[in-house]
């Protein structure tokens, strides 16, 4: 999974590496719906996604980083 939408927030699977350049921008937190941060995940609060741009960004960055996991086995 690369990215989702929980309410009214885009969920973006970033990755250990770019957690902390993720988390520096604006509009952005981290993933945590059970009082504990999913690792790799961030939530992006509209404003981070309101333009057409900035919501392909993101997508994008979810694919790269899910596009660079190992396959599962079936």
């Amino acid at each position: 999974m690369a990215c989702g939408v929980h309410k009214n927030d885009l969920i973006v699977r970033v990755g250990a590496a770019k957690y902390e350049e993720a988390l520096s921008r604006l509009h952005t937190r981290p993933f945590d719906m059970t009082g504990r941060p999913m690792a790799g995940w961030i939530m992006v609060e509209p404003p981070g996604c309101a333009t057409e741009s900035d919501l392909k960004a993101w997508v994008e960055q979810g694919l790269t980083f899910a596009r660079s996991l190992p396959a599962k086995e079936k």
